[in-house]
């Protein structure tokens, strides 16, 4: 499990910002996280569980070689890093008062900033949601070669504070392995209102149909909505995370195999989430974001759920209901499982199809079936 990879002071430094908002429920979160209330205040009234340096301030009598020595060990730890970045975090965690600008012109002294990075480095202004959980985007930073076979990473990203709340390194794309990672994500970070993804497997498919892996993730009362198709800018802070774990991760080291792999993404989540400023949130880091989801992973999973005014009916073979003496498709997913129709106030003879609490087809009685 990729949580078993952080070190002691590192789970308990993601423990610890998640349940220090003064309404997160701190009982849940030490459930989640395999450890006692009594273990969970422990660490909530520790003071040493953050990396900062006990250096003073202010340093007025640091020399500039000494100023241009960390910014340039910085930047050789984070290669991907500009100059904001580097100023920020030299502020943030050694009290180094260095304006962004100083910090650039000492990378490009040194020639680690080209013309061309300076020309593509621009704001990207997007849409978030109000708080965290309300969406989740997920999709797979396609595939890449190790030593021992190919690597395809899965990636959750929380809408709101950029949160990477999943960094898996898979050997497919399957919907168990999958629906195991999606699993322990919700153990451990609850559950989201909605996710997005792409139309492909396994949690999309071409002809729009409801996929196992979609009706698992409804049945668990998560709203599923998918991208437009040719339009990866529907998930595009997805497609943003994956260009920032490709400069500062894929793309800086070889991998031997996928537990490889998966140690290096584990140790890049952290810094990703808790370390590296992110422009986009006035650097701020995902984590000073990120709250815990109050809605929790059910132990088992619930039954569909109908108004008394619905007319429910059994999904059977070949994902067909039969309705007014008629076979209609609502999706092989739903095999076994109960749906609910609704009239259209608007429309006459027409249905919607509902599974739980989302559509996922329209019956005309007009048209062909």
């Amino acid at each position: 499990m990729p949580w078993s990879e952080l070190t002691v002071k590192e789970q308990r430094e993601e423990f610890v910002r998640l349940a220090s908002p003064a309404d997160a429920n701190v009982s849940d979160l030490c459930r989640r996280y395999g450890i006692s209330r009594k273990t969970g205040y422990k660490w909530l009234g520790r003071e040493d569980l953050s990396d900062r340096s006990r250096r003073p301030h202010m340093s007025p009598s640091r020399t500039a070689g000494e100023l241009e020595a960390k910014v340039l060990a910085l930047r050789a730890e984070h290669p991907a890093w500009g100059g904001r970045k580097i100023a920020h975090v030299l502020a943030r965690d050694e009290g180094v008062q260095l304006a962004p600008s100083t910090a650039n012109s000492v990378l490009r002294r040194h020639g680690l900033i080209s013309p061309a990075a300076s020309q593509a480095a621009t704001a990207w202004q997007r849409f978030e949601h109000e708080a965290p959980n309300m969406l989740w985007q997920i999709d797979f930073k396609g595939h890449f070669p190790t030593d021992a076979g190919r690597c395809h990473p899965l990636t959750m990203l929380d809408d709101h504070s950029r949160f990477n709340i999943v960094l898996h390194a898979l050997g497919g794309e399957s919907m168990q392995p999958v629906q195991q990672v999606l699993k322990d994500a919700f153990e451990r970070y609850g559950l989201p209102e909605r996710i997005n993804a792409d139309n492909g497997p396994p949690w999309g498919s071409p002809d729009g149909s409801l996929t196992t892996l979609g009706a698992w993730l409804i049945r668990l009362g998560v709203l599923l909505s998918h991208s437009r198709p040719s339009h990866p800018q529907t998930n595009g802070k997805e497609e943003r995370f994956h260009r920032t774990m490709l400069a500062e991760v894929i793309s800086t080291r070889r991998f031997k195999h996928l537990d490889d792999a998966q140690r290096h993404f584990t140790q890049w989540r952290h810094v990703y989430n808790f370390k590296r400023p992110h422009e986009a949130l006035g650097m701020q880091t995902p984590a000073n974001r990120y709250t815990a989801s109050r809605r929790s992973m059910p132990t088992r999973l619930p039954e569909p759920q109908y108004a008394s005014s619905d007319l429910v009916y059994r999904v059977h073979d070949g994902g067909r209901i039969k309705f007014k003496r008629r076979l209609w498709r609502v999706g092989r997913a739903l095999i076994g499982q109960s749906v609910a129709l609704r009239s259209r106030s608007d429309l006459d003879g027409v249905f919607d199809v509902y599974f739980c609490h989302q559509k996922v087809a329209t019956i005309d009685l007009n048209g062909d079936c």
